[in-house]
């Protein structure tokens, strides 16, 4: 089974509070909100400890934060994004300029 992670960013978006695991007979997906980057590389840190080997971000994490957090994949899980330039959910901003 792939264990597999998505990880969005929001203010205000507590990681232990704002999670959800869903499971179908291939995957295991956990989604994670958090809000800002520093947030979620202990998230990826966690989840890589839990075995999770496949984690995809939010386009809200810019590309620094998407660096920041395949740093703290440390080669455990395979780090993807869904990008956007300038994010609907940050008023039309980068993360990077965001966080």
């Amino acid at each position: 089974m792939l264990k597999a992670a998505f990880i969005f960013v929001a203010p205000e978006a507590d990681s232990k509070q704002h999670r959800s695991v869903i499971t179908t007979p291939a995957v295991e997906l956990t989604v994670v909100g958090v809000s800002n980057v520093q947030s979620a590389r202990a998230v990826v840190e966690e989840l890589v400890e839990q075995g999770i080997g496949a984690i995809e971000l939010c386009g809200g994490f810019g590309h620094e934060g998407v660096a920041a957090v395949k740093k703290a994949a440390s080669k455990k899980a395979v780090v993807g994004v869904v990008r956007f330039d300038i994010h609907p959910g940050l008023e039309g901003k980068s993360g990077d300029d965001v966080f």
